[in-house]
């Protein structure tokens, strides 16, 4: 909670009032909360007192807040409804459309426009009245060559959406398409368009019908898939791309005709979990409660070496064994020993065919990466890519195709310096 200083208190409080009002922006902020809950926090407020701000906010948060990714969109509500000065002012700032060197750039806060539509619900859908319009001057708005609703939101980054947006961005992960080209195995099939001659199958031939040569027999090499094998973080700061992530890789595990042998799921943050199985159901959401309900580390700390150490000693035979593509989500702030960490890493690369990894601090060109445990994972990563948006995600289908070439691995010992 920040730490800002306290407001005056009016002669006469309404603070059951405005307790309502609270609960029903954090209704429509996306939880769950009903009368019952309204009456439990004017009771818990009666006990814990007015005069001290931290009871005040966990008073609230106990009897508003049930589930870990509650606690962001909570957090920036009661920011605005009861704390910030101007509170208005960020509401409308976060609502409208960044615009580069008009508005001051600085730092995503998440949930903070999901807050601001709930609190500004309605407002924005009133007609502005002007209160002089004698000459009834017309305004007209160029809008050629603007950014569609669509367009703007893929490149929207996931901590920045409002609810409507994040059930807009989840449609549209469900039906992405994540192929891959398959691989030529070094076994070879009877094939008459092959082009490499068999001469033991043509002999074997030839003397079936009295030494007479017919034909030639040919082969080729057999065609198989790779497995997709997936590592998402799912720490306090990675939990809401984490969310929207695991939609996309729910819809790349029961999509037909992708290519992939089979797609596997892991979980991380203090311990590592397989949520394979579970990823594999028809309904999303069905899917997706159980993974939670399977991973208990939800919004916890980062521990990524010893969830890669895990990893590699339990599951990396069982899922990689024919050379499976990772997917490594995280954002790469570790608090463990980087130099284990840079040996977990070096350990996953050689067993995979190719190492991608995502992270969403990566917005810009030119990323100076500044934390050890970053540092640590850059030099053994095959492809380094951003995971914020949409559009990230969509441009993994070239990026898992396209082969590996020394100019990207030049790009990302550059960014070491």
């Amino acid at each position: 909670m920040p730490d800002t200083p306290p407001l005056p208190l009016p002669d006469h409080p309404k603070l059951v009032r405005n307790i309502t009002h609270f609960a029903r922006a954090l209704r429509k902020a996306g939880l769950p909360i009903g009368p019952g809950r309204v009456l439990g926090a004017v009771r818990a407020v009666a006990a814990a007192g007015f005069t001290s701000r931290t009871d005040f906010y966990w008073a609230l948060h106990a009897c508003f807040v049930t589930k870990p990714e509650q606690r962001a969109a909570f957090a920036q509500v009661f920011r605005l409804f009861w704390r910030d000065p101007r509170y208005l002012e960020h509401m409308m700032a976060a609502m409208l459309p960044a615009i580069r060197g008009v508005q001051e750039d600085r730092a995503a806060k998440p949930a903070e426009k999901r807050a601001a539509e709930a609190l500004l619900d309605g407002m924005r859908d009133q007609p502005e009245t002007p209160d002089n319009d004698e000459d009834g001057t017309e305004v007209e708005v160029d809008t050629t060559l603007t950014m569609s609703a669509e367009e703007r939101l893929r490149t929207l980054d996931f901590e920045q959406m409002s609810t409507s947006e994040i059930a807009a961005a989840k449609r549209i992960l469900a039906q992405l398409t994540l192929p891959v080209t398959p691989i030529q195995s070094r076994r070879l099939m009877a094939s008459p368009q092959g082009t490499r001659p068999d001469w033991r199958r043509t002999l074997r031939n030839a003397a079936r019908q009295g030494g007479e040569l017919q034909q030639i027999a040919r082969v080729s090499r057999r065609i198989r898939w790779p497995n997709l094998v997936v590592l998402c973080d799912i720490s306090g700061s990675m939990s809401q791309y984490s969310r929207i992530i695991l939609h996309f890789l729910h819809a790349a595990a029961n999509a037909n005709g992708q290519g992939w042998a089979r797609v596997h799921g892991f979980t991380f943050g203090t311990r590592l979990t397989n949520i394979t199985r579970h990823l594999h159901q028809r309904d999303v959401d069905a899917a997706l409660a159980a993974a939670g309900a399977e991973a208990q580390d939800w919004e916890g700390g980062t521990r990524i070496g010893d969830c890669l150490h895990a990893f590699n000693r339990d599951w990396s035979r069982r899922v990689m064994g024919q050379g499976a593509v990772v997917l490594l989500i995280t954002d790469g702030l570790d608090r463990g020993d980087p130099e284990a960490l840079a040996r977990e890493m070096q350990r996953l690369q050689l067993s995979s065919r190719r190492l991608i990894w995502l992270n969403p601090l990566l917005r810009w060109d030119g990323f100076a990466p500044k934390a050890q445990g970053i540092r640590a994972m850059l030099p053994y990563t095959d492809s380094f890519r951003a995971g914020h948006s949409i559009a990230s995600l969509q441009d993994l289908a070239q990026v898992i195709s396209s082969p590996s070439d020394a100019g990207e691995k030049a790009r990302l010992m550059a960014m070491l310096g």
